[in-house]
């Protein structure tokens, strides 16, 4: 394995062939260029971690270059080499993007150390930018955040078919993440194609056809230039058919047809296409119900339903609130750019007491506006929904379930304290986050109550 891909630009023929030469056996990989416009071509062509030049050069200078580089390749990093004791041509290269600057004559190993240190440079930031990459589309996905058992099952489900090409149903109420669920599908099956996702409900027969399957040029009054369809356009991956069980009864043999065929006829075409896609389907109704009604056909259903996925409702899943309440509120305060890093504890006990009829969506719509009005670093009561309240008021909170319990505020906090605790299999740190508290503060609670054990402290 080499330490790094350098791409020297020196115009010196005798003296390119030393460093190519000194640096190969420092286990670099080499390329060399005699000017700017080599160096310029070879960039384009392949990828460097390091570009290694002169200051002087037949068509130009190194500062132009590392200008140039700065400009046009940002993630490749430049070293100047310059005349010993020129401060001005170190200053001017180091102002227009030169990460390092070198003296010259330089020694094998000062240059093989500066050399490694810029290419380690380069290769923890692009990882660093891939990991908050990979963080970025995990918070698209952050509906998955769970610690219920029951939404535990779920996803384990979701998992042992994600590799299978077998089509999927998701079931469930309204902003329980089913769209999220079905992505979460696709991101771990090995399908490569992308991930389409169209709401059944959202349009009428005619062009909801004309969006799955595509048509022709002049396949009806509009269709100027033919279109390829949702369907085709997924090749290779994943179609979410959301609110599957709005369907209008007409298109339904169509879908069937495809389901049984894995071929696509446009409106209006004529000949068959074949296609690769998994379908997954989604639905907030009865379709047994529908069924039974005559309204979504019996064989069709049987298609979609090979592997049923319920997802059950946040009433449901209670243990759920607060990690999700949590995580919400780190995106919201990202995105608004506001210091804001918990929940108080009289907030998070309103939040459980409520029965979230929305579901998760419901949640985050409930902590991004409490993220948006607080003065504060946590959310505290007075951010939360008067509907939150309302409903918090007229239940009866996790610690008391009874007149004769009602207790002093330390016994509440107590109580919720210990409540958390449990939602969590005991683990400190991920109690002391929910709680929006430093796990020393909830230590010294915990000892003071002489509830402090040893055990799950971690993740």
């Amino acid at each position: 394995m080499t330490s790094g891909h350098i791409l020297l630009v020196e115009d010196d023929a005798s003296l390119r062939e030393t460093l190519v030469e000194v640096l190969e056996n420092k286990g670099f990989s080499v390329k060399s260029a005699h000017c700017a416009l080599e160096a310029l071509e070879r960039l384009a062509s392949a990828d460097f971690d390091v570009v290694l030049t002169d200051v002087r050069m037949p068509d130009g200078d190194g500062i132009s270059l590392c200008e140039r580089i700065a400009s046009s390749f940002p993630s490749v990093l430049v070293i100047v080499m310059t005349g010993f004791g020129n401060v001005e041509t170190a200053v001017a290269a180091m102002r227009v993007g030169a990460y390092d600057f070198l003296s010259k004559p330089v020694r094998g190993e000062v240059l093989a150390v500066a050399l490694t240190q810029a290419v380690n440079h380069r290769r923890l930031r692009d990882e660093v930018k891939r990991l908050r990459d990979v963080d970025t589309a995990a918070s698209n996905g952050e509906l998955l955040v769970s610690e219920s058992s029951v939404m535990l099952e779920t996803v384990s489900l979701l998992k042992r078919v994600a590799r299978t090409g077998t089509n999927v149903l998701i079931t469930g109420e309204s902003g329980t993440g089913k769209e999220v669920l079905a992505h979460t599908l696709h991101d771990a099956s090995a399908r490569r194609g992308p991930f389409v996702a169209i709401n059944c409900a959202a349009m009428p027969e005619a062009l909801l056809e004309s969006e799955l399957f595509g048509h022709v040029r002049g396949a009806f009054t509009d269709a100027r230039d033919a279109r390829l369809g949702l369907f085709r356009a997924a090749e290779g991956g994943t179609v979410l058919l959301d609110e599957i069980g709005d369907m209008p009864l007409g298109l339904q043999p169509k879908l069937l047809r495809f389901l049984q065929e894995r071929t696509v006829r446009p409106v209006g075409g004529k000949s068959e296409v074949p296609v690769d896609v998994r379908i997954v389907a989604a639905t907030n109704r009865d379709l047994d119900a529908l069924v039974a009604a005559g309204s979504f056909r019996e064989d069709l259903y049987f298609r979609l339903n090979v592997v049923h996925v319920p997802v059950p409702p946040l009433r449901a899943r209670r243990a759920d609130v607060l990690p999700l309440a949590q995580r919400f509120t780190l995106q919201a305060a990202e995105r608004m750019s506001k210091r804001v890093s918990g929940i108080t504890v009289e907030a998070a006990e309103k939040l459980v007491a409520y029965a979230w009829p929305g579901n998760v969506r419901e949640l985050q719509n409930c902590i991004e506006r409490a993220v948006a009005i607080t003065a504060h670093d946590r959310i505290v009561v007075e951010d939360l929904s008067d509907r939150v309240l309302r409903a918090a008021a007229n239940s009866i909170p996790p610690a008391v379930s009874s007149g004769s319990d009602l207790a002093p505020l330390d016994v509440v906090e107590r109580r919720y304290v210990e409540h958390v605790l449990a939602m969590v299999d005991g683990n400190k740190s991920k109690a002391a986050k929910i709680l929006g508290i430093e796990r020393k503060t909830l230590y010294r609670k915990l000892d003071a109550w002489k509830l402090l054990t040893g055990s799950n402290d971690d993740e």
